[in-house]
């Protein structure tokens, strides 16, 4: 059984490159404990994923993410 095809976010917002410097957005295509979610659940087309990983990894070794949410020693 096939389930419905999900349409890219970044696409229907017109995005054309996805920026590491808006933590906002990089933040909602990550999980409470800041790993990125898959294609699958976010509906993100390959070539905008890719893009994604990329600037979630660029804003955390910047620190402008977090590696890990919720750490605590």
């Amino acid at each position: 059984m096939k389930r419905p095809r999900k349409n890219c976010p970044i696409c229907e917002a017109g995005v054309r490159f996805v920026d590491y410097k808006d933590e906002r957005m990089l933040s909602r295509f990550q999980t409470e404990r800041g790993k990125i979610i898959p294609s699958r659940l976010s509906g993100m087309c390959a070539r905008h994923q890719r893009q994604l990983a990329q600037a979630i990894k660029r804003a955390r070794h910047l620190a402008l993410l977090p590696f890990i949410r919720g750490y605590s020693r």
